[in-house]
């Protein structure tokens, strides 16, 4: 009696402290279908299932937007810290946030406290490539989903924070892990893999999102089996069509950024990135569906088609770029991807068809443009680093200078697209690279690139840059300059703005129109998040993850020297219009 009476005395002080939320039901698929017309919530990575990342408030605005000042800011705490690339979700008064080392945050956007936390409690041997970073969450019914560095897929309950159900994604000791937002279709949670670097293979699943039954799979490489429910269903592609001898079972191929769902040609849309090893040399073909993006059948994970923006890909240029949806004035049903080797493309979404291609960043070396009738690359045949097997050592491969740096022209920071403009606003970077070819065999856990590389500035005066760009023309109508590279994602508004954050700590709202900052505010730390904003009680907010990581201090050669005292962090800023009391 007396433990009932301390557990119900526990119980009501703990009910008392909860705000008053979750006055909300589940969330449905309407919901997420409307997600991107319904301000107060923020439902799907890309704010919309298209991830066009546009809002329609307008009452943070061009005229008013100098009197943003912040409402709240919450820490993820502790000694964990590195690269906060999380974009928030909102539902019923609470925002859902990712963090560093996989953990996830429910917080009261009225007051900025915290509810409750998870944290995944990683073991040792975890293999992340590129930081240990988080991108998001998926919502649906009562659960919250989120991925972790040893590649296993989560499901919370989201009043409580408490463990649904787990599923294994991969063998983490082999190099998977999982690093983007899951995506909910259907009742299903679609999942991509990381680890392309470590000789594994590439894959989209899905899963009930009641129960975590695997429903289907698709691998990303040829020749490798799919399945939908619990059985054998088909072979990617056909085995070594574009691959030789046994180089597709180690070949890459990750999905590591997450994907889009078109509901009105029902297609899911995935990005697939670069083969492995590096060595090009070694695995002669195009290599699908490495570089590529497919679009795939939500219910089956049949592929219904691909277009490769880097056949043979040889500098690392992941294909993983989200694909955006958006619609023509006379009705065409395109996408738009500004992709990691330096071109934006645009596709008819309803086969795959490429409508255009155009440098958005300076001075490309690999190709000298893409062919608009084949879809194909026009390669610079001098622009690939040499077969190491020429040389005279056998060790070390002809080098060369290549634009853009393997880090890319846009690397996963997203993009955003305005209904009000008609533009796709663009996080891109100017940087070189040199690169050269080294001898590799696949090991289990084991780094697979068989290159050697660093990278360089192209511009005295500037790495990073926003650029403004017009999906019917390619052209670009305005570049904002930044020193150190861009790594944040973008967001634009009806308000006639665009959000973005630096490296260098200044979270800035930009005229979508003329690319002139408005508003600056400095957040103590780089930041690398991407942009959100939302509605409550009569109010626009914006948020915004911050903390620097990522990528760029990891890998970025003579760059990481450049920003090695960037301050790290962890949290979130959220602001509001100055209100005199």
């Amino acid at each position: 009696m007396k433990r009932a009476l301390l557990a119900a005395t526990f119980l009501a002080s703990t009910l008392l402290a909860l705000p008053a939320v979750y006055a909300a039901g589940p969330v449905t698929e309407d919901d997420l279908a409307k997600d991107a017309t319904t301000p107060t919530s923020i439902l799907t990575n890309g704010m919309g299932r298209a991830g066009q990342r546009y809002s329609t408030l307008d009452k943070i605005n061009k005229d008013n937007v100098k009197n943003m000042v912040p409402a709240w800011s919450f820490s993820f705490g502790g000694e964990k810290q590195r690269g906060q690339e999380t974009q928030p979700l909102v539902y019923d008064g609470i925002m859902y946030a990712t963090g560093s080392y996989s953990r996830i945050y429910a917080i009261d956007v009225k007051t900025g406290e915290k509810i409750w936390e998870f944290d995944a409690r990683l073991p040792e041997g975890i293999l992340p490539c590129c930081d240990v970073v988080n991108r998001g969450a998926a919502i649906y019914g009562d659960l919250v989903y989120f991925g972790t560095l040893d590649a296993k897929l989560v499901a919370l309950d989201r009043k409580t924070g408490k463990v649904a159900w787990k599923a294994d994604l991969g063998d983490f000791t082999a190099g998977y892990s999982f690093t983007a937002a899951p995506m909910i279709v259907k009742g299903k949670v679609i999942t991509g893999v990381s680890g392309g670097e470590f000789g594994i293979v590439g894959r989209v699943d899905a899963w009930d999102a009641k129960t975590g039954d695997h429903v289907w799979s698709r691998p990303t490489i040829e020749g490798h089996m799919g399945m939908l429910n619990g059985k054998d269903s088909s072979i990617t592609g056909k085995t070594n069509a574009s691959w030789p001898g046994d180089m597709w079972k180690f070949g890459g191929g990750a999905t590591w950024l997450g994907g889009q769902y078109d509901a009105e040609t029902d297609t899911i849309f995935y990005g697939v990135g670069n083969p492995a090893p590096w060595n090009s040399h070694l695995r002669q073909g195009d290599n699908l569906y490495a570089a590529s993006r497919i679009a795939l059948n939500p219910d089956t994970g049949e592929i219904k088609w691909h277009y490769q923006t880097t056949p043979w890909e040889g500098w690392d240029y992941d294909g993983v770029n989200e694909l955006v949806s958006f619609n023509t004035k006379d009705g065409k049903k395109l996408a738009g991807s500004a992709d990691r080797n330096g071109f934006f493309y645009v596709l008819d979404r309803t086969n795959g068809k490429l409508v255009n291609a155009t440098p958005f960043v300076e001075k490309i070396t690999w190709a000298k443009s893409i062919d608009l009738k084949t879809g194909r690359p026009v390669y610079n045949d001098d622009n690939r680093a040499g077969d190491p097997t020429a040389s005279a050592d056998g060790k070390k491969g002809k080098e060369i200078l290549a634009i853009p740096s393997f880090l890319g022209g846009k690397n996963w920071m997203p993009i955003s697209y305005s209904q009000k403009t008609g533009l796709f606003y663009v996080p891109s970077n100017e940087w070189s690279m040199d690169l050269h070819n080294e001898p590799v065999t696949y090991k289990k856990g084991a780094a697979y690139l068989g290159a050697g590389f660093t990278i360089h500035s192209i511009f005295d005066d500037h790495i990073g840059a926003l650029k403004a760009i017009d999906p019917a023309t390619g052209e670009i109508k305005w570049t904002l300059k930044n020193a150190a590279p861009l790594w944040g994602g973008t967001m634009s508004t009806a308000g006639g703005l665009v959000f973005m954050g630096n490296p260098e700590g200044y979270f800035m709202a930009i005229d979508d129109a003329t690319g002139k900052v408005l508003w600056k505010y400095q957040v103590g730390t780089g930041i690398v998040g991407q942009p959100v904003t939302f509605e409550q009680d009569g109010e626009q907010f914006v948020a915004i993850a911050v903390g620097w990581g990522g990528a760029v201090p990891l890998w970025g050669g003579d760059i990481a020297a450049k920003v090695k005292n960037f301050n790290q962090g962890g949290g979130i800023y959220v602001f509001k219009l100055f209100k005199p009391s």
